[in-house]
């Protein structure tokens, strides 16, 4: 397993005013499951090209294992890739294309039959050895992908959003592989996604970009919870983060007052902010009773616009007074309410984030304290 180094690297196409990937820095140690998350166009699968020696690089430095790769060919960086579609050779059986690239690099057939025999065993293929890919599903076709780059026993394993031509079932079967397949190897992978639940799932640390730029690195819940900004904030969760603006009045205790609706929440608010972005989870939402006794609360009073009744918990969609956007909360599945409803929510002010208004940058992220 390889430990991986990105210091601050650069892409840039032709006379592009704006860099694809601009001045990424990100340290991957050994045997760690990165995820690159974030929307189209971030830069992140640029990023991994630029790893996987797919893509030339403008500027800063590619390291893995201490040695610069900038100029070193894709073939010689010891390193495996699985693509968004899975580029299997269809005239050829599930064995061949698993021994394809082994034979291509001189491998002794011995060798070539204990490296295929491993990896069907690991990923379940054994039984289709003999098959060909049009006789395969689409998550057995995926499984051979994956077991090509397993034989390779590279340092490096990249994804470039392997699982997005599969339906939904499928992805979440295939994600538990490929978390079972992390643990059982311990080889460095990493991972692009715009899946928030697969980065959360399956990363033990996501580095979530913007505009070809880091906005956060950290692990899955760290970065849930105190996210760096509004933009890291919305991008993480589903239903995602209420951001509610609000005015600051100072008070004498060192504490300030913040208004949500109709609700007056106090919190510590650093000097100088006249107003800040509230960031409310629609977790952090409680009907009446269904509050842990430990809670922080602050109660609003909503109209009830919508429900989704989802089984596992009920979403609403709220109309609070003096707040412009519609307000997402998730509350209890027994929940049992209706559209014209009027409810008195209580909100756990403990878990809320602020932000700078005009930034949108996080303040001190355990701010809040009801």
């Amino acid at each position: 397993m390889g430990n991986v180094k990105l210091d601050r690297l650069t892409k840039r196409y032709g006379d592009a005013d704006a860099a694809a990937v601009d001045d990424v820095s990100l340290d991957i140690e050994r045997g760690e499951f990165m995820v690159l998350l974030g929307p189209s166009g971030c830069g992140k699968s640029t990023t991994l090209r630029m790893i996987a020696g797919l893509e030339p690089i403008t500027g800063g430095t590619l390291s893995i294992d201490g040695e610069v790769m900038n100029r070193v060919p894709a073939r010689d960086r010891d390193i495996a890739m699985v693509f968004q579609s899975y580029a299997l050779y269809p005239h050829m059986t599930v064995f061949d294309n698993l021994a394809f690239g082994l034979k291509r690099r001189g491998f002794a057939r011995e060798e070539i039959d204990r490296r295929v025999t491993d990896a069907a065993g690991i990923l379940g293929l054994a039984p289709y050895l003999a098959r060909k890919p049009h006789a395969l599903s689409g998550g057995q076709r995926q499984r051979v992908a994956l077991g090509r780059a397993i034989v390779r026993d590279p340092k490096v394993f990249l994804f470039d959003e392997p699982l997005s031509n599969l339906d939904a079932a499928l992805r979440v079967s295939m994600r538990n592989e490929l978390v079972k397949l992390h643990q059982r190897l311990g080889t460095t992978m990493i991972y692009v996604t715009h899946d928030q639940v697969e980065a959360m799932s399956m990363g033990s640390r996501i580095c979530i970009m913007q505009d070809g730029r880091v906005a956060q690195v950290g692990r899955p819940l760290d970065v849930y919870r105190h996210p760096a900004n509004t933009f890291v904030a919305s991008f993480l969760g589903s239903p995602q983060i209420n951001l509610v603006e609000s005015g600051v009045t100072p008070g004498e205790d060192g504490r300030s007052t913040l208004v949500v609706g109709g609700a007056r929440i106090h919190a510590h608010c650093p000097p100088g902010h006249s107003r800040v972005i509230v960031g409310i989870r629609p977790e952090d939402f409680y009907l009446p009773g269904e509050a842990p006794d430990d809670a922080v609360g602050a109660s609003l009073a909503a109209r009830v616009l919508a429900v989704e009744a989802l089984g596992a918990e009920t979403v609403l969609l709220l109309d609070v007074e003096g707040v412009e956007k519609d307000v997402t909360a998730r509350v209890g599945r027994s929940a049992h309410t209706a559209a014209g409803d009027l409810v008195e929510l209580t909100v756990d002010t403990r878990a809320m984030r602020l932000f700078d208004a005009a930034s949108g940058v996080a303040l001190d992220p355990g701010s809040t304290t009801g």
